[in-house]
């Protein structure tokens, strides 16, 4: 009996809920730390990012739309998706990063972990940041959060699955939804996790992950007019200040890369940094002895 070839897997980019292959039909070679080949990965364009933002803001009215527990339940089925292909996710973070197959489990297990740290939230972000406010004179005064839009995130180079997730879910659990330049040296997880969410009810274009070259891709979403903001967790000092700059012709949000250890129970900062203030006056009618009135 002759032996089994393998099914070689071709990687894909994840847009608008779809699997395209890049416009241009261009490809990289991935290679693991000793330099040997994994996979080719999609090279995306300029023309790649302006369609994943154009998707992104497509799918925006509904998912911020949505209640906040409705969101916590699809980021919560994100990491039940994850476990059961956590032993696929071990072996890309193992050849991504050369790490043993010990310490790559550890990461795909406290980056399943992330998601649901981060599902818990969805609903609790607004009691934290919002609230009545105490003012003078017969009125209501409520601020409450709103997500603040489309979020280019350029996520970090070494830490390719961890990373990756501690600066995506932040940004989606809170409503927004995202355009993600993968790591350049170590894609495959990235590009993985779009099969991921494709199947666990995240709506098509919440989140849209390229692959290529993170200086390329970058550019044109820090000056593209719809991005409404920027995590530049991945960016190089240099390039972050040319990010920087573009960002503000529109005033986008910017959110500076910084030192951060990725395994460390994370704060509330990475959600607030994409959050507007809406707050809304109400009168409460006349104000007598005994109290208010209506």
């Amino acid at each position: 009996m002759s032996d089994r070839l393998s099914v070689f897997k071709t990687y894909k980019l994840y847009v608008g809920g779809k699997f395209p292959r890049s416009e241009s039909g261009r490809v990289y070679e991935v290679t693991d730390s000793k330099d040997n080949w994994l996979a080719n990965a999609p090279l995306s364009s300029r023309k790649d990012a302006r369609d994943a933002v154009v998707a992104a803001r497509k799918a925006f009215g509904g998912w911020s739309g949505a209640t906040a527990y409705n969101r916590g339940q699809v980021l919560y089925r994100v990491a039940e998706m994850l476990e059961g292909r956590r032993e696929q996710f071990a072996r890309e973070v193992a050849d991504a990063e050369g790490l043993s197959k010990s310490k790559a489990a550890a990461v795909v297990d406290a980056t399943i972990d992330r998601w649901v740290w981060y599902a818990g939230w969805t609903d609790k972000i607004a009691q934290v940041t919002g609230g009545a406010n105490p003012v003078a004179g017969p009125y209501f005064n409520l601020s409450s959060p709103e997500p603040t839009g489309v979020v280019a995130v350029v996520a970090p180079q070494e830490s390719s699955f961890l990373g990756l997730v501690s600066v995506v879910a932040p940004v989606i659990a809170t409503g927004n939804t995202a355009v993600v330049i993968a790591s350049e040296k170590a894609p495959l997880p990235a590009l993985s996790l779009g099969e991921v969410l494709a199947t666990s009810d995240v709506p098509g274009g919440v989140v849209n992950v390229l692959s290529g070259r993170t200086a390329e891709l970058a550019a044109p979403l820090a000056a593209h007019q719809d991005v409404n903001a920027i995590d530049l967790a991945g960016a190089d000092e240099a390039l972050a200040k040319e990010l920087e700059i573009a960002a503000a012709d529109n005033l986008k949000r910017v959110l500076r890369p910084q030192p951060v250890d990725y395994f460390e129970t994370p704060g509330i900062e990475r959600m607030t940094a994409f959050l507007e203030t809406k707050t809304v006056w109400h009168p409460t009618g006349s104000l007598g002895a005994g109290g208010s009135s209506y």
